[in-house]
């Protein structure tokens, strides 16, 4: 697995280090490499830069980096990029894969077996989008840092 940070979106060189683009192997341990990244950023934001993030929050990045990259791995052969960065009071999960097919969410079927990740993500998000690329997609979340039921 590759690690590397990326440039952030030209406001300054702050932006850069509250961001890491990764990618990921494909090696069968990508799911929980990916989770663990996510924990490490916002444990190091919150170090780094007095960054207040809940534990929800955590929970909710991690849940959200689990579903996005066990569909790209699922659905799209190849490499996939994991994109992390703090925009605001918000952490933005971005996966890109090579399949450029958009991912489609299926109404809601308490009987169904599976195939509800696009469903959580989307409950649990401040914000989603799914876009084309040049080559393949990219798949993107929004997450509150803070519980807004609980920190004020």
């Amino acid at each position: 697995m590759g690690t590397g940070s990326a440039g952030g979106d030209g406001s300054g060189p702050c932006d850069r280090s509250r961001r890491i683009t990764v990618a990921l192997e494909g090696d069968g341990t990508d799911i929980a490499r990916a989770r663990h990244l996510a924990a490490g950023f916002l444990s190091r934001m919150g170090a780094e830069y007095s960054l207040r993030v809940s534990s929800r929050a955590l929970d909710l990045t991690q849940l959200v980096v689990s579903e996005l990259v066990t569909n790209a791995r699922k659905y799209a052969p190849g490499p996939v990029l994991l994109d992390l960065r703090i925009v605001g009071d918000l952490v933005e999960v971005a996966v890109w894969d090579c399949d450029p097919v958009l991912p489609i969410a299926r109404i809601s079927d308490v009987g169904r077996v599976g195939q509800h990740g696009l469903e959580i993500v989307m409950a649990v998000a401040q914000g989603f989008e799914a876009q084309r690329e040049l080559a393949g997609k990219r798949i993107t979340a929004r997450i509150a840092l803070l519980d807004p039921l609980t920190e004020r």
